[in-house]
């Protein structure tokens, strides 16, 4: 967007210097929530009235400087950037429909009446009419930080207002570019030039992107590096979709579904830009918009009054009819209609762009009294949308804490065991997403060191490195790790004695590389004897990538596993894994096998990717080699000698994966088995 001229001239402000202009707005985003959580508020609204209190309009404390204008605009990029980014792409494939359909519906609609208004009601010409309905009809999701907050990003009806955002604004840009157009005297080549330009933005965007973001992951691995490197692909994004005659904030959605599937999110790298956007961009994108409205134009001109109660009473009533109608056609969506009508009723960034563009000397198409009303349309609609906002989410959370499926039976800590430095960030990045959210303390890294206490322990400073640089991943991602470091003669007597202790529900081990002489039924004196000396569930992982980077999950699962107590366990842990990395799941199973798998995914994850394979013969493991890439991870569900779906052939597992296996990600699964 471009800088927003002040219409009017006020006096210097009161405080100038940098550095106590970002003190103060440091101020008011430190206080601001805490005074509003006093008063059951929102806080989104008390950072706008904050900004409406110190801007040029209000006290004239600070003044509207180029900070805001840049950090406002990192604030809008943000907001978007996460709002896809944060999305289940499983449910953008199952709702996207529904999105569009509510995206057309929440256009259409004050589309249809802000222009009817506009014309009868305020003496408009066409094209003005037709601008003032977009302002109407496109909106912001200025609301998406309490839905966060909630912890609701990938509910199905926030997925869906979220693509009907998107839609509903790049719908009314392109009609803004066409009213515009035809001011101009455009031809039809310009149209088609136009319409070659966003093409190739969003084929180089689509396809560019994902490769080049894959490849930066794998290769780097320092937080720092990694957060720069996607800021620097959002905003080239945006200024792509500029180039291309559309708007940023369409690019930097773009770039966070691109994206989308490369960040964990349970992730460091995802807890730092929540932490930057929602700590500093959108907070100060907030207190910018406040610093714009004029609250002296609602008892100064008439004009201007008349118009701001068209524009709110048309805004805020058919948003929320829309919201309405898309409930009513959709079964499922019922009782979410206060959660979209707050989503979908704010008016901020869109509605910026496009007043500005229509008050250009250029266009005039709108004047002073349109720019000031629509300034109020975006305190009023903010406040409405926010409060709708919290209301609904607040009414869905309780709703789904009803029906959540008790999961008691599952609980446990996962026990991460480290023996090899370079795999324990990757090995803890994993742990991060299979692990039970929603019990405390879910996951414990553990080291266990040779002493034959006849001096140091071999190995104890690097035990206590590896524990260190684990609790550093893990708090990276807000968790709390809980670290041990034993010392012990036997290495896999103190992993079980630490199951045993701490009721552990599963441990993951390293799988390293063969030795010669090893027979081939072993994956390594330490891993058999844990997987012979507990009934829990073992996961003998070897990564070559960082989990964020995988594209799928196969699972090889063998015939009459439905039998195994820890069947359903390790299908949640492969739902988990998918959810959070966002890959698409393939079953490889018997027959027989299979439909129990289904009835459990589309009971407990109906919006996730998943093919179902049929497997009668377990030996056709080895043609997965030929399907597999480094993309992926491959899971063996196996089990423990004796019990009823264990088969002869899983003692040369370990061998057939060093020889067929060698290039991709592998995981063995032992399931928790009866005791």
């Amino acid at each position: 967007m471009h800088s927003i001229i002040a219409t009017l001239q006020t006096p210097l402000a009161l405080i100038t210097d940098p550095t106590w202009v970002f003190f103060v707005v440091l101020v008011i985003i430190l206080f601001s929530p805490i005074l509003l959580r006093r008063l059951r508020t929102p806080h989104i609204i008390g950072l706008i009235l904050a900004g409406v209190m110190i801007g040029q309009h209000g006290f004239n404390v600070i003044e509207r400087d180029r900070s805001f204008e840049i950090f406002g605009q990192v604030g809008i990029y943000f907001i978007m950037f996460l709002a896809a980014l944060e999305m289940n792409m499983g449910s953008v494939h199952q709702y996207g429909r529904k999105g569009l359909l509510f995206g057309l519906i929440t256009y259409v609609v004050p589309f249809v009446v802000g222009f009817l208004a506009a014309y009868y009601l305020l003496d408009f010409g066409v094209a003005s009419s037709l601008l003032f309905s977009c302002i109407l009809a496109s909106h912001t999701l200025i609301s998406y930080p309490i839905v966060s907050r909630y912890g609701l990003t990938r509910h199905p009806i926030v997925i869906v207002s979220v693509v009907a955002t998107a839609v509903a604004l790049f719908v009314a840009l392109l009609v803004l570019a066409i009213t515009v157009g035809s001011l101009n005297e455009t031809t039809s080549l310009y149209w088609l030039f136009f319409a070659l330009k966003c093409f190739l933005y969003a084929g180089f965007i689509l396809y560019i992107y994902p490769k080049v973001g894959r490849w930066f992951l794998r290769r780097y691995d320092d937080a720092i590096m990694q957060f720069i490197f996607i800021m620097s692909l959002v905003f080239l994004s945006a200024a792509l979709a500029e180039l291309a005659g559309l708007e940023g904030l369409l690019g930097a959605f773009l770039a966070g579904l691109t994206v989308n599937r490369l960040i964990p999110r349970t992730s460091p790298l995802m807890s730092y830009i929540q932490f930057v956007g929602n700590a500093l961009f959108i907070p100060y994108f907030l207190i910018g918009v406040g610093m714009l409205i004029n609250l002296r134009v609602l008892f100064s001109d008439l004009s201007t009054i008349w118009i701001v109660v068209v524009m709110v009473v048309v805004g805020t009533l058919f948003k929320w009819l829309a919201a309405h109608i898309m409930c009513w056609l959709s079964k499922d969506m019922r009782g979410g209609t206060l959660l979209m009508f707050g989503l979908t009723n704010a008016h901020a960034a869109g509605a910026l762009a496009i007043v500005m563009i229509g008050t250009d000397p250029k266009v005039d198409l709108m004047n002073e009294s349109v720019f000031n009303a629509t300034v109020m349309l975006i305190l009023f609609s903010c406040i409405i949308s926010s409060f709708a906002t919290n209301e609904g989410a607040r009414k869905l959370v309780l709703a789904d804490l009803d029906t959540e499926e008790n999961q008691g039976a599952w609980h446990g800590r996962c026990l991460v065991t480290y023996s090899q430095p370079d795999s324990v960030g990757l090995l803890t990045q994993l742990a991060l997403v299979i692990r039970n959210t929603r019990i405390p303390d879910s996951l414990m890294g553990l080291t266990v060191t040779f002493n034959d206490y006849d001096g140091e322990a071999e190995g104890y400073r690097d035990a206590q490195r590896m524990l260190e640089e684990a609790s550093s991943v893990a708090s990276s991602a807000h968790v709390d790790m809980k670290t041990l470091s034993r010392l012990s003669t036997n290495v896999a007597g103190g992993i079980l004695h630490t199951i045993r202790e701490y009721d552990c529900g599963e441990v993951m081990v390293c799988l390293t590389d063969r030795t010669t002489g090893m027979p081939k039924s072993s994956l390594g004196p330490v891993i058999d004897h844990v997987i012979e000396g507990t009934n829990r569930q073992v996961m003998a992982v070897r990564l070559i990538v960082p989990p964020g980077t995988l594209h799928r999950i196969i699972v090889a699962v063998p015939q009459k596993a439905e039998y195994e107590a820890g069947f359903y366990k390790w299908i949640e842990h492969m739902c988990r894994m998918a959810e959070q990395l966002d890959c698409y799941l393939q079953y490889h199973a018997h027959p027989d096998t299979l439909p129990h798998i289904k009835s459990y995914m589309w009971q407990n994850h109906v919006s996730l990717r998943a093919d179902y394979i049929e497997m009668p013969i377990w030996t056709k493991i080895v043609s997965l080699s030929q399907h597999s890439s480094s993309d992926d991870i491959v899971v063996f569900v196996t089990a423990r000698p004796g019990f009823i779906s264990y088969k002869g052939a899983f003692a040369g597992l370990p061998l057939l994966i060093h020889r067929y296996f060698s290039n991709t990600s592998v995981m063995l699964l032992f399931p928790d088995q009866w005791s």
